[in-house]
């Protein structure tokens, strides 16, 4: 792994609510966690959330011919958890946001198949089970992401905007902009990837991807982060239903099985 920053990646990341890192991983590691990733995925079917009581499966919606997602990879796979709670990336993250620690949210295996729907405009952190305006996620290229099979495109800035209102990621591209005519007006920065770079962006950053116009799939690897002491807000998201229910609105989200700490400064 490469989890060195410059200055100006940070500086950037804090101004755009996004920055590219190119060569993250290198030529076997992307092998190694690809082969991982695909391994998993296969193993679940149609289960979309590895390891707890959750009965979500993948089906026939719009939404489900955007991507094929499966969620929490890391607490089935022990491959997928050395990479997304490396320490090293925990300090990267940190770094980033400027906050002392950081817990993992949840992962993401994020595959867009042949011919795959766009993901509209979105923002990540309003579907969590917290609110935090230094949510971070990384999303990592298993596979050249392009202009042609859908890479990530960010909207710079658009953290500063955001409040907590989203909307789903639907057939209208464009939804989001009903609620924030403001990003309307921001010019949107696309990031192709060769596999093993990666990006970071803010769970703020408006971002979508286009439809994958290839026969072949845009394979990604990502993971969200949530600064240690965040507190809960009501909504269940992936909380597993015995969790969910023991807390209240503003409990501390501290549950180190579920959301194990990445790295915490001393």
């Amino acid at each position: 792994m490469k989890t060195t920053l410059t200055a100006e990646q940070i500086a950037n990341y804090r101004r755009d609510g996004f920055v590219a890192h190119p060569g993250f991983l290198y030529a076997a590691e992307v092998q190694e966690l690809k082969a991982a990733v695909l391994e998993t995925v296969a193993a679940m079917g149609k289960r979309k959330i590895a390891g707890d009581t959750h009965n979500w499966e993948s089906g026939d919606s719009f939404y489900d011919k955007v991507f094929t997602q499966r969620l929490n990879l890391w607490r089935v796979n022990p491959t997928v958890k050395r990479y997304m709670l490396n320490p090293a990336l925990g300090q990267m993250l940190c770094q980033l946001e400027g906050v002392d620690g950081f817990r993992v949210w949840h992962d993401q295996a994020l595959i867009k198949e042949p011919f795959a729907n766009a993901t509209a405009w979105h923002l990540d952190n309003p579907y969590w089970s917290f609110y935090s305006r230094h949510a971070i996620s990384i999303w990592i290229a298993l596979e050249d992401a392009t202009l042609h099979n859908g890479c990530m495109w960010f909207m710079p800035g658009t953290q500063q905007m955001a409040r907590f209102d989203n909307v789903n990621i639907g057939a209208n591209m464009a939804d989001l902009f009903k609620i924030y005519p403001e990003m309307a007006q921001v010019s949107p920065v696309p990031v192709p990837m060769k596999a093993g770079d990666c990006s970071f962006h803010n769970g703020l950053t408006a971002h979508g991807a286009g439809a994958n116009m290839t026969r072949g799939r845009r394979i990604a690897m990502t993971c969200a982060y949530m600064p240690v002491g965040s507190t809960f807000n009501g909504q269940k998201n992936i909380l597993p239903e015995p969790y969910f229910q023991s807390l209240k609105p503003g409990d501390v989200l501290a549950n180190d099985d579920w959301n194990p700490v990445v790295w915490q400064s001393a």
